[in-house]
């Protein structure tokens, strides 16, 4: 793997519309923010977290990529957002509802913010087997600031009822 203290993650999600190739087509896009090669996840289907009753599956997958020389974490977790929105994401008006695309900046490197705006390394990401197992895959020994255990020791400790289906 490359510098870890040069990546950012992305976790990357939908279950909305076409999700599975919404995430596909998000990971095409997020190439044009990075500075080099993006590392990929598989995809994995996963059941709703604290969602509304009757949420569908989630497609997700996490990638990781050094952004481009301008950006700092609060400019790409806007271009982020702008890219949910491309993809039809609306205003929430109920928390964790469907969405054809979520993106969450999980962490870059060892930078840590908490603004209004963005907490870094994101707040939940160690409790969620939907962002540890893509995560995994790309950064086994990745430890988020804030944490002492790696990615791989975090999603061996988890102990959540989520279901989750590599998929491709």
């Amino acid at each position: 793997m490359r510098n870890a203290e040069s990546l950012a993650f992305v976790a990357l999600g939908g279950n909305l519309g076409a999700a599975q190739a919404n995430v596909c087509a998000a990971m095409e896009l997020l190439a044009a923010l990075a500075a080099t090669p993006l590392l990929r996840s598989s995809l994995w289907r996963t059941t709703p977290v604290d969602c509304p009753p009757g949420s569908p599956d989630f497609i997700n997958a996490a990638v990781a990529f050094t952004p481009l020389p301008h950006f700092t974490p609060e400019t790409l977790l806007a271009e982020l957002h702008k890219l949910e929105r491309e993809f039809g994401r609306q205003p929430k008006v109920v928390l964790n509802e469907a969405r054809p695309l979520d993106l969450d900046l999980i962490a870059w490197g060892g930078e840590v913010r908490n603004t209004p705006t963005l907490i870094l390394p994101h707040p939940r990401a160690h409790l969620r087997r939907f962002v540890l197992e893509p995560l995994c895959e790309l950064a086994p020994n990745l430890v988020l600031p804030g944490q002492i255990k790696t990615i791989a020791q975090l999603l061996a400790d988890l102990r959540s009822d989520e279901v989750i289906q590599r998929i491709s």
